[in-house]
């Protein structure tokens, strides 16, 4: 499956307005259990009223860095990808929202190393796209704060879709290799879980799989997409709550929470 298309039609409606953006990101939130997970640990390492600096790496649409400058308004984001006019596009809205708080650069994460030293790097859904992930995990490191923390959210290599995928290059990570490449890397994981267990998975089928493999076929499809949401959303929704509150002994996707030491060089 190809989602490179169906993401650009979405950067072009959101672009019309700022509510448009606004509901889409919250839409974001409702449908997808990884953004759950996710900001589950960026509250818990960051209290309300905290200044830090995040490193939104390859941000997409930077629903995460919208997240952080929010709900922090002490926060500063920096943001990089390979698509500049989704940057740049989210850059003029965030120039509005949040003034003087929003920077932002286009970027080969192989090879780029920011100038500023990052609290938070997040990392969500990117390293299945790069061919040489080991450059990209030492640039994080290189990136962080002594102390500061990477958040990584990857397929796991029991995620069948992630296979097909095209726009992947590594049908996604065992927990093995994944934590190997990080401690090589220099980092310290505190935390490694599966994501999208049995009831997770269940709920990414419901709420994404079938609808963009319909609207894969045919734009057309976007005409029924709220009635298909309004019968199948609140199952999901329960399904979802019950994935974020297992331990799942496995599932289709992996939460990395790994610390860069303090006075540690790089191996």
């Amino acid at each position: 499956m190809r989602y490179d298309p169906i993401k650009d039609l979405a950067a072009r409606l959101i672009s019309f307005h700022p509510a448009f953006r606004e509901l889409f990101f919250r839409g974001l939130d409702l449908l997808l259990l990884r953004q759950r997970y996710v900001k589950r640990e960026i509250n818990a390492l960051f209290p309300i009223g905290t200044q830090f600096q995040h490193y939104d790496a390859g941000a997409g649409f930077c629903q995460y860095s919208w997240y952080s400058l929010k709900r922090w308004p002490r926060s500063k984001v920096f943001a990089t990808d390979l698509k500049r006019d989704y940057l740049a596009d989210f850059s003029e809205y965030a120039s509005q929202k949040f003034p003087g708080r929003f920077f932002w650069k286009s970027a080969d994460l192989q090879v780029f190393k920011p100038q500023r030293r990052y609290d938070l790097v997040t990392a969500i859904d990117i390293l299945e796209h790069i061919p040489d992930d080991r450059a990209v995990l030492a640039n994080f490191h290189a990136a962080l704060k002594e102390g500061g923390t990477l958040l990584i959210s990857v397929p796991s290599d029991t995620d069948k879709a992630a296979r097909f995928t095209s726009e992947h290059v590594r049908p996604g990570y065992s927990k093995q290799d994944l934590e190997q490449k990080l401690i090589e890397s220099g980092f310290e994981v505190e935390k490694l879980i599966h994501s999208y267990g049995t009831w997770g998975s269940l709920s990414w089928r419901l709420l994404m799989k079938y609808p963009l493999s319909l609207l894969n076929r045919s734009k057309a499809f976007i005409v029924f997409l709220p009635l298909w949401y309004l019968l199948v959303f609140p199952i999901a929704e329960l399904l979802m709550r019950r994935d974020l509150s297992l331990e799942n002994s496995s599932g289709t996707g992996l939460i990395v929470v790994a610390r860069k030491p303090s006075g540690k060089p790089l191996p």
